[in-house]
């Protein structure tokens, strides 16, 4: 009896060692936080160690959230949600119930992920889709792009890039009673980077008359030129998203080629010759100072050039559009900006900003203080945290006034 009890007071401990995370004093519902965080550490091993017997791609095991978190379209009685396809590639489709004297708004959007995992079908996206529908009896577009490991750069980007303008035909918006100039663009993390880049590309599309209202980028990732930021030295850790599985989810974006991974990992993927790019990631000049803290800006260190050739999406601004020149921004729509203080994207956000606002395009920008990466997913059992609906809530309510 008492070896039995011995036994479960050392697998008890174990797991509470295994389980708590030293968090920052501001972060709220901490001991939620961190059941959230080991789960999500535990299909991290999990992925890891079916990679290293051969079993399954580390992404593949990853993908088991996806598959857990999934649901069927359910409609009410406001809303009509469908799964179908536009321009061939799979979307959930919220249409709202509601008689409507007007035409609608309509909102595109863009799940997270790291391009390799996530779907529209999701119960977190489900809900802020159906939430977003209700609340601005908008349309709803939610786009199901392909994913890495099986397709890499730029796939994820077409596929959303085809809804995009598939939708924006005016004999599209017609059928769906949609307002042609009240139409956005939203993402969140690798959602908010493809929403970016959609926005940009849309500027040098002359086949499109229809022009986007308002992109709203939510801890949107917006370069893979030097992952060594602040945000990234000082969330290295945190819950969600690591620095490690950011710069995994990148080098998938253009490979399965460990090389990459490796390269990107210690910042030494970029050559000498393409330094002068490093201009626009600049954190020193880009960043307020209370950011910069200690930190000393480095160049990255150079790298081989054979990567950029094989994977010249690496400087491709599709893929890190904060690399669009100045007076290309300029044409930018109305811009709503989502960050999060203890995350390792939260620069990215931050540089965006900076330089939109000097390129006159107008921003609004909501930091929040105590949250991490990821938070607007947490809006449901069993990890439902009360931050995920103040950050939904205001972005719901932003969308409204301003869409």
């Amino acid at each position: 009896m008492a070896s039995k009890s011995l036994c479960f007071v050392l697998v008890a401990v174990l797991l509470a060692y295994y389980i708590y995370k030293p968090l920052p004093d501001n972060v709220e519902e901490k001991y939620k936080v961190m059941l959230m965080d080991a789960t999500f550490r535990t299909l991290g091993h999990a992925g890891s160690l079916a990679e290293l017997l051969g079993l399954k791609h580390y992404m593949e095991v990853m993908m088991l959230l996806t598959f857990a978190e999934h649901t069927e379209p359910t409609s009410d009685e406001t809303i009509t949600v469908t799964d179908t396809s536009f321009n061939k590639v799979p979307v959930r489709l919220y249409l709202p119930k509601q008689h409507s004297k007007t035409l609608r708004r309509a909102v595109i959007f863009i799940h997270g992920g790291g391009w390799c995992v996530g779907s529209a079908a999701m119960k977190p996206y489900d809900l802020l889709s159906k939430q977003t529908a209700q609340q601005l009896n908008a349309v709803v577009v939610s786009i199901n792009y392909r994913l890495a490991p099986e397709a890499h750069f730029p796939t994820q980007f077409d596929d959303v890039y085809a809804v995009v303008t598939f939708f924006l035909q005016q004999s599209i918006l017609d059928k769906y009673s949609v307002d042609p100039i009240r139409i956005a663009v939203s993402g969140d993390s690798a959602g908010g980077n493809l929403a970016a880049a959609v926005a940009q590309q849309l500027l040098d599309d002359p086949e499109v008359k229809v022009k986007l209202k308002i992109q709203a980028l939510i801890y949107p990732v917006m370069q893979s030129l030097d992952l060594n930021t602040p945000s990234y030295q000082d969330n290295s850790h945190m819950p969600v998203l690591s620095r490690t599985l950011m710069v995994r989810f990148w080098s998938e974006y253009f490979t399965t080629d460990q090389k990459l991974f490796e390269a990107m990992l210690s910042n030494r993927h970029i050559p000498s010759q393409e330094a002068h790019l490093l201009k626009h990631v600049n954190w020193s000049t880009l960043l307020p100072d209370h950011l910069k803290k200690n930190h000393i800006y480095h160049i990255p260190e150079h790298g081989d050039s054979t990567f950029i050739k094989k994977y010249p999406g690496l400087l491709d601004r599709r893929a890190s559009p904060l690399l669009l020149e100045d007076d290309k921004l300029k044409g930018l729509p109305l811009t709503y900006v989502i960050t999060c203080m203890y995350d390792v994207l939260r620069d990215d956000g931050f540089m965006y900003v900076s330089r939109l606002q000097k390129a006159g395009v107008q921003v609004v920008h909501h930091h929040y203080e105590s949250t991490f990466h990821g938070i607007l997913l947490l809006n449901s059992s069993p990890f439902d945290l009360a931050i995920a609906h103040q950050v939904m809530d205001r972005y719901l309510h932003w969308l409204g006034d301003n869409l």
